[in-house]
């Protein structure tokens, strides 16, 4: 938690905070896009104040938990998710206004259960017991760390979108309009040096970048595709890999992107225009004819299978209060059978890169060595694995796999 500092409350912000928690617990809305229609909602808020609004609900969505702990009970009114507020406000600056909807918090009692709270790891992290005890067991040595890191805000990173720019001209271009950047690693990253807007930067709108973090990005470039190839990506989502991976084809080659979400492709689409990737075609997967007719035409396939998204938790707080135990075993059981069934779209000499957001074994390097003692996995070999912590860069927590298909 953060040092103590002056904070200056208005009522109707933190009106619009307390409605946004409500829709995200008792609507079970995406916080993201609760966020989204509570700014739309307050046109004439500032930069400030509307910050204000997105940060404090994520930060309450973060330590939700411990607040409850310390409130008592559980939120039911939106005059309960006040004082949940007024909580998060009180244990960072030390001090709340006083307003009517604050009288029931008696400070020296929060200090008091704050303290108690901290004492236990679950309530102090916040995080559903179920879920601690799960990654303590999959994670022994590093669950600690991991899980304080997944409370921190994470970092706005940039890809430079090669089909249009390089990351040189994108960063001083965007120093131009006012926006810092650093780069990080090798390739086309650029992280804020300051969260703002970068929506309505000049540069974006010509799609001379995309937001997507730097363990995220690392996926396309372990699977290294070469101008000319044929990829596939099984599991294109809104398309954030599926770009990365047209720019590293440098629009040479066939593109192939698949979903079983026909709306996410249509998106895919939209972005695709905007960065200027031309080589894209995009297939919804109406069934396994779709899958069968690709077998043992790619020299690289993509599968960034569903998760239980562990290892995005600073960006996605509220995933940790929706997901069920029983979620990661239907995960597990979906990721096993994508493995299986997609991976002979790779063609004899191919690679494949099996990808999560996770940070569970069980998700990851246990799925990939249940794959290879199978029939079907039998065919490949593991070249390459990486397992990313946030605590490692800083960045997503990630796991990537590089398997190549024997030749005949």
């Amino acid at each position: 938690m953060k040092e103590p500092e002056q904070i200056k409350l208005h009522p109707l912000l933190v009106r619009a905070v307390a409605q946004a928690l409500m829709a995200i617990f008792f609507e079970h809305r995406y916080a993201d896009k609760v966020i989204e229609q509570a700014l739309k909602s307050n046109p004439k808020a500032g930069s400030r104040d509307r910050a204000f609004i997105a940060e404090t609900t994520y930060e309450v969505l973060r330590y939700y938990r411990y607040y409850t702990e310390i409130l008592g009970k559980t939120p039911r009114f939106e005059t309960d998710f006040w004082q949940l507020i007024g909580i998060h406000f009180f244990l960072k600056s030390g001090n709340l206004p006083d307003w009517k909807e604050f009288n029931n918090l008696h400070l020296k009692e929060i200090t008091a259960r704050a303290e108690k709270a901290k004492t236990e790891r679950a309530l102090r992290e916040s995080i559903p017991e179920w879920l601690d005890e799960m990654a303590a067991q999959q994670l022994p040595e590093s669950w600690d760390k991991t899980l304080h890191w997944l409370n921190k805000p994470a970092q706005v990173v940039l890809r430079a979108n090669r089909l249009k720019t390089d990351r040189a001209a994108l960063q001083h271009a965007l120093l131009e309009e006012g926006i810092e950047t650093k780069p990080v690693g090798t390739g086309d990253a650029l992280v804020l040096a300051r969260r703002q807007n970068i929506f309505l930067s000049p540069t974006f709108k010509k799609g001379w970048f995309e937001v997507q973090d730097y363990s995220s990005q690392l996926v396309a470039s372990v699977l290294a595709p070469e101008p000319g190839m044929r990829v596939v990506d099984a599991c294109a989502g809104g398309g954030g890999k599926t770009l990365h991976l047209a720019a590293l084809l440098q629009n040479k080659g066939s593109l192939i992107a698949l979903d079983t979400f026909a709306w996410k492709l249509d998106e895919l689409r939209l972005r695709a225009r905007r960065a200027g990737a031309t080589n894209i075609e995009t297939r919804p997967i109406e069934s396994r004819k779709t899958i069968k007719r690709l077998y043992n035409s790619a020299d690289r396939l993509l599968l960034d299978v569903p998760c239980s998204g562990l290892g995005v938790l600073r960006r996605n707080p509220d995933a940790k209060w929706k997901l069920k135990p029983e979620q990661i075993e239907q995960l597990r059981a979906t990721q096993q059978e994508i493995l299986q069934s997609y991976c002979l779209i790779t063609k004899p000499g191919g690679r494949m890169v099996y990808a999560t957001c996770s940070i569970l074994p069980a998700e990851n390097q246990d799925q990939i060595e249940t794959f290879l003692a199978s029939d079907a996995g039998k065919q490949f070999r593991l070249l390459e694995e990486r397992k990313i912590l946030p605590q490692d860069e800083g960045f997503d927590g990630f796991y990537i796999a590089l398997l190549q298909r024997n030749e005949e």
